[in-house]
């Protein structure tokens, strides 16, 4: 019961401290990192102990699928050389750096130090998803960041793996081997997760129940990690590509009203799920620290030599890169403020952890991997810090620098593509009424909605300050709705309608309203 109690305790503190992340506009994982530390250091916290199987089962699996949703195939292939590029060589390269710089300043053996490297040598998508949400990034620079995050774990895992074996069983690394793993690993994970995709595909054609499109949207991450592993393959990147292919063909496979029940139950899940991850991050290290060696006791300066080294390379990476990309896209004086925010916005976070926690206790002959401590709070030391460091500072970075959208691109691309889609509407009721297939009356109805929603968008166009008709409109039908609302409780109250009919006007109004708050 007390664990129970505990992880009640724990998914209340998240929730709070989200809540209040979103109400300041700051980012949630950096606030509730540094509210799992605050708790932890308090007198009397229990020691939480964190699996790497939940981690690695329960908590990562819908995280990554919903990062993966929000992935456009158009996108994606406009950026997937440079993709490409960082999710293979940057990661290498960021592996071999921590490796030579903690064999240097650290106590670790260059095998534990290469196994630290493979670490935390990828972002790590859950975070990096996290603090992009708020921030208003072109969309090719906002793909880059979140496609790598998503891509580069396969990499990592192999080196991971290989790292591993050298640290336990003291063998010699096979990077022949290793390459033909990277291959099962992706490659494998690449297949399973596009099959799970198409049968999932199949069967959300052929279901128009919400309840169990709810139900299998859940399920499917669980899927398709699940049967990966289960084929000694990349659980992370099956995930990945069931999300990616789904994704793109969400609005195709369901009606408006699941697709508004599956963003509500999933925003839920996403939710819970990061605030508690993110808590568990901070109320981690205290234990660990305390676990560590008398011999341990400089961790802090080791934890930012390894920060510092990871963000070292990846800007001494990205700015040869970028400016190649930049050139070819007839760019003959680089933009130094790409690479800067995309060095900035490398954060670390779940999936290094969990990789962290699966090490071994003991090695193959049986003796203790009395180093494992001291990698384990590293490498939750370095995600403590990109967390707090750069996921605090990363708005300012981005709007420093002048890459980010102002509100003002964004909202005037809306108005002219709501513009287009009016007119649309306006040419096929034209249609209709030349055939008199629709009695003028419905219309005429018709027709004045389209018009007030095409002047509207012009009227945004035109950079006008008078308030449309529409916004007047929005405003009031709002507040009749409210009157509406309160009539129907009355009603109930009174005992003139069912609950069941309650329940299905209350819906009713509740769809309308959300539907005038996304106009």
């Amino acid at each position: 019961m007390r664990s129970v109690g505990t992880v009640l305790s724990l998914v209340v503190l998240a929730t709070v401290v989200a809540t209040f992340a979103r109400r300041w506009r700051i980012p949630a994982p950096s606030l509730l990192v540094v509210a799992g530390l605050a708790v932890a250091l308090l007198p009397g916290t229990p020691t939480i102990q964190i699996s790497p199987d939940v981690i690695g089962l329960v908590v990562l699996p819908p995280l990554l699928y919903a990062s993966a949703e929000e992935l456009s195939w158009r996108e994606l292939r406009a950026v997937w050389k440079p993709v490409g590029v960082l999710a293979v060589g940057l990661v290498l390269a960021s592996a071999a750096a921590v490796g030579v710089v903690a064999s240097l300043v650290t106590p670790l053996s260059w095998q534990m130090a290469l196994v630290l490297g493979a670490i935390l040598a990828s972002t790590d998508p859950v975070a990096v998803t996290a603090l992009g949400r708020r921030l208003a990034l072109p969309p090719k620079v906002q793909m880059l960041v979140q496609a790598e995050s998503l891509f580069n774990d396969a990499t990592s895992l192999v080196l991971y793996r290989v790292a591993v074996s050298v640290a336990v069983a003291s063998a010699a690394a096979n990077w022949g081997a290793a390459g033909g793993e990277f291959l099962l690993l992706a490659g494998g994970g690449t297949l399973i997760g596009a099959v799970v995709a198409g049968v999932v595909a199949l069967i959300r054609r052929r279901t128009e129940d919400p309840v169990l499109e709810t139900v299998i949207s859940l399920v499917t991450p669980y899927a398709a990690y699940v049967l990966a592993e289960a084929a000694h393959t990349s659980g992370v990147t099956s995930v990945v590509v069931a999300g990616v292919v789904l994704g793109g063909r969400g609005d195709r496979l369901t009606n408006a009203r699941i697709r508004l029940q599956l963003h509500a139950v999933y925003g839920t899940v996403v939710f819970l799920l990061e605030s508690v991850v993110f808590s568990l991050i901070g109320l981690a290290l205290p234990a660990q620290v305390r676990a560590l060696s008398e011999g341990d006791r400089a961790w802090p300066l080791y934890a930012l030599a390894v920060a510092g080294t990871l963000i070292a390379v990846r800007l001494l990476w990205l700015a040869p890169l970028s400016a190649v990309v930049q050139r070819k896209g007839g760019i003959q004086r680089p933009n130094w403020r790409v690479p800067v925010v995309l060095t900035w916005a490398g954060t670390r976070g779940v999936v290094p952890l969990a990789a962290a926690l699966s090490i071994p206790v003991t090695a193959k002959d049986g003796s203790a991997l009395i180093e494992r401590p001291l990698v384990l709070v590293l490498t939750t030391s370095v995600v403590v810090v990109t967390l707090v460091v750069q996921g605090f500072s990363l708005a300012s970075v981005v709007r420093r620098s002048g890459i980010a959208l102002e509100p003002d691109h964004t909202e005037r691309e809306e108005a002219a593509a709501r513009c287009r889609l009016a007119d649309a509407g306006i040419r096929r009721l034209e249609e209709l009424s030349e055939l008199e297939a629709v009695p003028g009356v419905v219309i005429d109805r018709l027709r004045r909605g389209l018009n007030a929603r095409l002047d509207d968008a012009r009227d945004r166009l035109a950079d006008s300050t008078v308030e449309s008709a529409d916004l007047v409109y929005r405003q009031l039908r709002r507040d009749l709705i409210a009157v509406e609302a309160a009539e129907l409780r009355r009603l109930y109250d009174e005992h003139t309608i069912s609950d069941t009919t309650r329940r299905r006007l209350q819906r009713s109004l509740d769809l309308e309203e959300a539907r005038l708050a996304d106009v």
